[in-house]
């Protein structure tokens, strides 16, 4: 009987520039990166918009909700989740290189009572019953060292993305790569979550693009939508306001 062939996970290293420090997996693409001064603060503009749920989430009950990282990166998600956001964090992760670079150069804290990092294949994790409709924000940004294509990106997928959610829970992803294509990772999202329920950001200059998907289809008006940034950027600093010239619904 023969032995399946171990995983061969990427090295994991870093470099600085300036006052920001990066995550690479073995290759020049940056999979994460940190102010050094402000740990606890997101440089990159996409990983700012895959806060975009908070616009559809009750401000006062942020506090202690449930958000699940789908691929830990820098940790810069989950860091501002617990650090900032002060909810229950959930990361899932293959690799345990990249907890212990994250740890050791990208201050992730230990876990605790409020956080955890599950080291494991998340596309077979998040069908564990344990999450099953637990989680408020999912947000999902799975690559591998060539940054090529989302590694997860199947109707199955994200059907199961959709069953983790509770019933006001958002999933944001990422979707980024030379070899992805956008029209059919959206188009698989839909068929998870209904086009009515998806929203999306034109994409970064560096090319991501951060797709929503609702667990609950909603449409906040207008007015809501920017009271609500107005609150996202007094209490927690993000660029909330400036969504709205790049953020809409997927269908009218």
């Amino acid at each position: 009987m023969s032995r399946k062939k171990p995983i061969e996970l990427p090295e994991v290293n870093f470099s600085e520039d300036g006052e920001i420090r990066y995550l690479h997996l073995g290759t020049e693409w940056i999979q994460g990166s940190m102010f050094l001064d402000r740990p606890y603060d997101i440089e990159l503009e996409y990983v700012q918009r895959m806060f975009a749920w908070l616009l559809f989430f009750p401000p006062e009950e942020v506090k202690g909700a449930h958000a699940m990282q789908l691929g830990l990166g820098a940790a810069t998600i989950t860091k501002f989740c617990y650090k900032k956001l002060k909810m229950t964090c959930t990361a899932i992760e293959l690799n345990p290189a990249v907890l212990h670079a994250c740890r050791g150069w990208f201050r992730l804290p230990p876990d605790d009572e409020r956080l955890r990092v599950v080291l494991a294949d998340a596309a077979l994790e998040i069908q564990s019953d344990e999450w099953r409709g637990t989680v408020d924000a999912l947000q999902v940004d799975l690559y591998d060292e060539e940054a090529a294509a989302p590694v997860l990106d199947t109707p199955d997928f994200y059907r199961h993305c959709r069953e983790l959610l509770s019933q006001q829970g958002c999933m944001t992803v990422n979707l980024f790569g030379r070899s992805a294509s956008y029209a059919e990772s959206v188009e698989k999202i839909c068929a998870a979550f209904g086009g009515d329920a998806v929203w999306a950001f034109k994409p970064t200059r560096e090319g991501n693009a951060i797709v929503l998907a609702q667990r609950t289809a909603s449409r906040p008006s207008r007015e809501a939508l920017m009271s609500a940034a107005t609150a996202i950027e007094d209490k927690w600093g993000l660029p909330a306001q400036k969504w709205f010239k790049v953020f809409k619904p997927l269908t009218k």
